[in-house]
C-alpha cells in the first residue's frame, strides 16, 4: 500500500496522552504540531485537562465527534491496546504509537504488541511503531513527533529503524545545511515497515532520494520486488547495521559456508538497485550528491586541480573504485596547451598549478565540461598564497549552470581559509568534500545507480525451461519417507536430470554383481563411491575408487571400499556403491544454492573443485534475478573462473551456452521446490562442448 496520505498530510490529528506539562512527551507532540505550521485540526485528548497550548481538550477520541485521519498515542503501554481499540471504533485511519514497552522488552510486551496488530487489522487502521519517535513531512508542515526541532525543506526522505538516529540526524542537519522532505521513525514495525514507506516516498513528488537506516528487513521477497520498481524512479541508499555473520545459520554445504546473512543483504540490495552505504558519512554523502546533481551519463571523470598530490590521490581513487579517467579529445588538449602554463598537465588530471587564480580554474572548467568524453567533473582546490576559494566557488557555479546535465563535485582540501568558499558551494547545491576519496566514492555510487536505471528491464527474460516436476516430487517423497534430508548421489542426479541440468548419471549398486553389470552397461572406465547419508567426504574414509577399466577391477574396488568403510565407520548405514562413468578433465566450477531466511534461494557461481573454499571465488545472485542471459553472464564475469572459461593462454573457450543454461535451470529448480534447503554441484566440469556435474550435494526439508 503506497497511499499513506492520511499519515503525511492528515486533515485532523488527535494527540492521545496530550499533556499540559512541558516535561511530558504528550506536550512536546502538541507543541511540535503547532510550531511546524500544521494547518489541519489538532485534538488534544486528556480527560484531566480542559485545554493544552490554547487548544480545547477531549476526554477520549469518541468525544471529538468528527473524523480523525491520524492519532498519535502517548500513553503507558498497558493502556495502548484499549486506546487503539477506541481509535479503530472511531474510524481513525492511522495511528502513531510512540510509547515503548512492547516486544523490545520481551514476552509481556510482545503479547501487547500482537494485540495492537490484531486491532489494526480488524479496523483497517495502519500503525506506525510502537516504540518510535513519530514522523515529519516538511512540505505538509507536519511534525507528528516528539523530536526537538523541525528540518529545513528539502528533497531527502530519511527512514530509520532507530529513533535515536532520527533525532541525532535531525539535530545534525541544522549545521550541515541539509534539507529533508520526510523523517520517519519505524520503531518495532508492528504494521507499517521500511518497505511500505519506501513505496510511499517513491510516490511522493517532494522526495528525490530515499535514505534508510535498517537493522533488518521485514519481508525479503517483497523488499526486493518493491525496491526494484522504486529504484527505477528514485535512488534508495540504505545503511544496514548488524553485518556480522556470527549469528548466521550453520551450513554444511560449500555454498552455505560462503553465504551469510550479510552476503544475502548485499546480493538483494544489488539486485534491486539499492545502494548500500558502509557508514553514516557515506549515507549522507550519497544523499547530498543525489539530491543536488544530475545523474552522470557515464563513468568518465575529469579532474581539475591546483596541486599535484591531491590529484594523484584522486586519480588513484577513481581507478581503484572502477571509474575511468576521461580521455580528452584533441581539440580539448590543444586549447589547454594554448592557454595554460607550459608546466601544467593538460591531459587528465588538469593541473592549473599552485599559483592559479580564478581565471585559470574558470578556463579549465569550461574546457573540461565542454568535452563530450567527460561525464562528470571533480574540482580540487588546495590553499595557497594566491588561491581564491570564494571566486573559484563562484566560477564553479557559473560553469555548472551552463552544463546542468553533468554533475560536479568539489574538494576544498583545507581548513579555515577555505570555509567561505565551501559555504558558497554547499549553499548552491554543489557537494563539497574535504578529501578526494569521499567525493569519488559518492560519484561512483551515482554512476552505479545510473547504470542500474539504464540497464534494468533492458534485456528479455529467458523462456521457461522444459522440466519434469513429477520425477522430482517422487524422489523427494522417497527420501523423506526414508527419514532422510540428504539425497544420495543417484537421487540427486535424477533430480538434476529431470530439470535438464547436465550431470554424470549415478547408479546405485547393492552387490558386486550389480556394480559389474552397471559398469558394462555405461562402458568403462568407471568410478565407484560409497553411498551413505553419514559420509560427506568419501575420500577421507577410502570410499572412492577411480579409473576402473574392467570387471575384475570393479570387483576388487567394490570389496576394498566396503572393507575400509566398515573398518573406519562401522556404524554408518551403507546403502550400496555408486557407479559413475569416468569423464574427461575440464574447467571445474561450482553452482550452488543456499536458502536465506529473509530473501529465499541464493545462487552461487565460481571456481569449483578443491579451490572453492581456498579462493572463495564466488559470485552470488538471488535465484529470482537470474531470468535473463545477460544477468547470468554478468554473474559469471565477476569471477576468476570467467578468465579460464573464455580461454586462457591460448586455450579454447568453454561452452558458455551450456553453463548459462545450467545456472538458469538450477535457479528454476530451487524456486520451484522450496523444500530444497542447500544444493552444491561441485564440480561442474565445463568442456569446449557440453558440461557434466560430477558431485551433487542436496538437502531438503519437509514443507508443512
Amino acid at each position: 500500500m503506497s497511499e499513506l496520505s492520511f499519515l503525511f498530510n492528515p486533515q485532523q490529528v488527535a494527540v492521545i496522552g496530550a499533556s499540559a506539562s512541558p516535561q511530558k512527551i504528550g506536550y512536546a507532540i502538541v507543541e511540535n504540531l503547532i510550531k511546524s505550521g500544521y494547518q489541519g485540526k489538532i485534538y488534544p485528548i486528556n480527560p484531566k485537562a480542559k485545554e493544552i497550548l490554547g487548544l480545547p481538550c477531549y476526554e477520549n477520541i469518541a468525544k471529538v465527534g468528527g473524523p480523525v485521519d491520524l492519532a498519535i498515542i502517548s500513553v503507558p503501554a498497558k493502556l495502548c491496546v484499549q486506546v487503539a481499540r477506541e481509535c479503530g471504533e472511531a474510524g481513525v485511519k492511522g495511528a502513531i504509537i510512540v510509547t515503548a514497552g512492547f516486544k523490545e522488552i520481551g514476552g509481556e510486551g510482545l503479547k501487547l504488541e500482537r494485540e495492537l496488530q490484531k486491532i489494526g487489522q480488524k479496523y483497517s487502521m495502519r500503525l506506525v511503531g510502537p516504540n518510535c519517535v513519530g514522523l515529519m513531512d516538511t512540505h505538509a508542515s507536519l511534525n507528528a513527533s516528539f523530536a526537538t526541532g523541525f528540518p529545513e525543506k528539502g528533497n531527502i526522505s530519511f527512514i530509520s529503524q532507530s529513533g535515536a538516529m532520527v533525532v541525532a540526524i535531525l539535530d545534525w542537519s541544522f549545521t550541515a545545511g541539509l534539507g529533508f522532505s520526510r523523517f520517519i521513525s519505524l520503531g518495532n514495525k508492528a504494521d507499517l515497515n521500511e518497505i511500505d514507506f519506501i513505496e510511499s516516498c517513491t510516490a511522493d513528488p517532494n522526495t528525490k532520494v530515499i535514505l534508510c537506516y535498517a537493522e533488518d528487513v521485514a519481508d525479503g521477497e517483497r523488499f526486493v520486488r518493491v525496491c526494484t520498481e522504486a529504484s527505477k524512479v528514485k535512488p534508495i541508499v540504505i545503511l544496514k547495521s548488524g553485518t556480522s555473520t556470527a549469528g548466521a545459520q550453520a551450513a554444511s554445504s560449500h555454498t552455505g559456508a560462503l553465504a551469510g546473512s550479510n552476503r544475502a543483504y548485499d546480493t538483494a540490495f544489488r539486485q534491486s538497485g539499492v545502494l548500500r552505504a558502509d557508514n553514516m558519512s557515506e549515507l549522507f554523502d550519497l544523499a547530498r550528491a543525489f539530491s543536488t546533481q544530475p545523474l552522470p551519463g557515464g563513468d568518465r571523470v575529469a579532474i581539475i586541480t591546483n596541486s599535484g598530490g591531491p590529484a594523484i590521490i584522486a586519480t588513484d581513487a577513481v581507478e581503484k573504485i572502477g571509474l575511468k579517467m576521461a580521455r580528452f579529445d584533441k581539440a580539448t588538449v590543444d586549447r589547454l596547451r594554448e592557454k595554460l602554463p607550459a608546466e601544467s598537465n593538460i591531459y587528465n588530471p588538469i593541473d592549473v598549478l599552485g599559483d592559479a587564480r580564478v581565471d585559470r580554474f574558470r578556463f579549465a572548467l569550461e574546457i573540461a565540461f565542454g568535452d563530450e568524453n567527460v561525464d562528470s567533473v571533480l574540482v580540487i582546490l588546495s590553499p595557497s598564497a594566491v588561491a581564491e576559494p570564494e571566486n573559484t566557488a563562484r566560477a564553479v557555479l557559473e560553469i555548472k549552470d551552463k552544463y546542468p546535465y553533468k554533475p560536479v563535485f568539489a574538494v576544498y582540501m583545507g581548513g579555515k581559509t577555505l570555509v567561505k568558499g565551501r559555504e558558497i558551494l554547499v549553499e548552491n547545491n554543489v557537494p563539497t568534500f574535504t578529501f578526494p576519496e569521499s567525493a569519488v566514492a559518492a560519484l561512483e555510487g551515482m554512476v552505479r545507480y545510473a547504470h542500474f536505471r539504464a540497464e534494468n528491464d533492458k534485456f528479455p527474460s529467458l523462456p521457461p525451461p522444459t522440466v519434469d516436476r513429477d520425477t522430482v516430487k517422487a524422489t523427494f517423497y522417497d527420501v523423506l519417507k526414508d527419514r532422510r534430508v540428504l539425497l544420495l548421489a543417484h537421487e540427486s542426479s535424477k533430480v538434476l536430470d529431470a530439470y535438464g541440468i547436465p550431470v554424470n548419471h549415478t547408479y546405485l549398486a547393492t552387490s558386486v554383481e550389480e556394480a559389474c553389470q552397471i559398469s558394462q552397461k555405461i562402458s568403462f572406465p568407471v568410478v565407484l563411491k560409497v553411498s551413505s547419508p553419514r559420509i560427506a567426504h568419501k575420500t577421507d574414509v577410502g570410499g572412492v575408487e577411480i579409473g576402473l577399466h574392467n570387471r575384475s577391477e570393479v570387483e576388487r574396488a567394490y570389496n576394498r571400499i566396503m572393507e575400509r568403510v566398515h573398518r573406519y565407520l562401522p556404524d554408518a548405514p551403507i546403502y550400496g556403491i555408486e557407479v559413475q562413468k569416468m569423464v574427461d578433465n575440464g574447467i571445474e566450477v561450482i553452482i550452488g544454492m543456499s536458502r536465506d531466511i529473509q530473501f529465499g534461494p541464493m545462487i552461487a557461481f565460481g571456481l569449483g573443485g578443491i579451490y572453492v573454499n581456498l579462493f572463495k571465488d564466488v559470485s552470488f545472485r538471488l535465484a529470482s534475478a537470474l531470468n535473463s542471459r545477460q544477468a547470468i553472464e554478468e554473474m559469471i564475469a565477476e569471477t576468476k573462473a570467467y578468465t579460464l572459461l573464455k580461454g586462457y593462454r591460448g586455450q579454447k573457450p568453454a561452452d558458455m551456452e551450456v553453463l548459462v543454461d545450467s545456472i538458469y535451470r538450477t535457479a528454476q529448480l530451487v524456486q520451484d521446490f522450496e523444500e530444497i534447503t542447500e544444493l552444491d554441484i561441485n564440480p561442474l566440469r565445463v568442456y569446449r562442448k557440453g558440461a557434466t556435474g560430477l558431485d551433487v550435494k542436496m538437502t531438503i526439508n519437509r514443507i508443512e
